[in-house]
């Protein structure tokens, strides 16, 4: 578990009011470092302002910093999301593990990660994110109705999990089981992954596919799944019915991209559901109204991203601003500099729902804008609503998670 200091520049009394001077870096930090401290957001400026794209020797990496950067790096064909040498971790390859990541549309560039890409944009395209956010009140209300001491973890974790496995067909109890195997799985992602993790995601992946394979069928042939899944209807009959309309013919993909769902579900709406309840601790102004929590939500996405940064890879050279990545070189691509660059965001550090035409990156750009915006702004708002509802609080000052690119508070 991860230990920071309270942060202490950061209380404000409405959505509109500017935070309390936040003070410069007093020295220099990585922005990776920088999104687990209790504000990120001064050294995030720093390289806005001083180093929008620049070689940081320390990471052995280029930094995109600005908006400007970072709508170029994501729309590069030069530029990759896996090294070129390794589209699959050396660690998992040859396990189900590594067979779903090399499917998942998240993980992989060209022509036909193109196509399947649109498969899946589309079916996420048309879930119906309103019925999401009811099964997502009525499983936070189930765990609340537990009592005791509010299970924080469960909520921003486990029920958006259990949420879209539900909307993929599992029955309750195969929803809960694969809403603890990706937990498991999603260990093998970080390069950090130690053996031990690809291990278990290896297992987990396996188990994953057990479960979603009979829904998904069931799907594909337009009746009720066997045992162990439900209707066949939800993001699965989307699934299918968008592979249909794209022709596309390949049933492992599709698997692993239903565990995909599952997967891009995890950390990025566990911190959309942390961050929002922080931002509320800390002064925002409380929404009344569906459309003010949507509001909420939504800005945060942008002020205190759940997804700080990504990563790309140079298969050729890429030049901007003068300057070039060579072939083999990496970039971090640091979204929530970029969300809170001036140039693009008038008054960045206001915390200000409602916002028109807000420059967001949090959820990518280009080939790789992750479609899964709507579901996850859907779930982490019905979430919040009912804490709300219950009258829960959380802590301004959290701890973070000791994660390299999500930023997911421990509370």
């Amino acid at each position: 578990m991860s230990t920071t200091s309270p942060r202490a520049s950061t209380s404000h009394t409405s959505s509109a009011a500017r935070p309390v001077g936040p003070t410069r870096p007093t020295g220099p930090v990585s922005p990776v470092d920088a999104v687990r401290l209790p504000d990120p957001y001064p050294c995030y400026a720093q390289l806005v302002a001083e180093r929008p794209f620049a070689h940081d020797e320390a990471l052995g990496a280029w930094v995109a910093a600005d908006a400007a950067a970072v709508r170029a790096v994501l729309g590069s064909d030069a530029l990759r999301v896996r090294p070129v040498a390794e589209p699959v971790p050396a660690g998992i390859v040859g396990t189900p593990a590594g067979e779903v990541f090399g499917d998942l549309v998240r993980m992989t560039d060209g022509p036909v990660a193109a196509r399947l890409k649109a498969v899946v944009a589309e079916a996420l395209g048309r879930a119906d994110t309103a019925h999401a956010a009811r099964l997502a009140a009525r499983h936070t209300r189930e765990v609340l109705a537990a009592g005791g001491e509010v299970p924080y973890e469960e909520l921003m974790f486990g029920v958006p999990a259990r949420v879209v496995a539900e909307l993929a067909g599992l029955t309750e109890g195969a929803g809960r089981e694969a809403a603890r195997a990706i937990g498991d799985f999603v260990q093998c992602i970080p390069a950090s992954a130690t053996p031990a993790q690809q291990r278990a995601a290896a297992t987990a992946a396996a188990r994953l596919r057990e479960l979603i394979a009979p829904p998904l069928d069931a799907a594909r042939a337009g009746r009720s799944a066997p045992a162990g899944g439900g209707p066949a209807s939800g993001l699965l009959a989307e699934l299918v019915g968008a592979a249909d309309r794209h022709s596309w013919p390949h049933l492992a993909p599709l698997l692993s991209n239903a565990v995909g769902f599952l997967s891009q579900t995890y950390d990025a709406t566990a911190g959309l559901i942390g961050n929002t309840l922080v931002a509320l601790a800390r002064g925002a102004a409380a929404p009344d109204t569906p459309g003010a929590v949507e509001a909420l939500v939504r800005e945060v996405v942008r002020y205190d991203a759940p997804i700080q940064n990504t990563r790309r890879f140079a298969a050729g050279s890429f030049v901007h601003a003068g300057r070039e990545v060579e072939p083999g070189q990496q970039v971090l691509v640091v979204l929530a500099a970029a969300n809170r660059d001036p140039a693009v965001n008038p008054d960045p550090d206001v915390l200000s729902p409602g916002r028109v035409n807000p420059a967001v990156f949090t959820f990518g750009a280009a080939a790789h804008r992750c479609p899964g915006e709507e579901l996850a702004v859907a779930l982490a708002g019905a979430v919040v609503t009912e804490l709300r509802t219950a009258g829960l609080t959380t802590t301004a000052t959290p701890a973070y998670r000791p994660l390299a690119n999500a930023r997911i508070p421990l509370l």
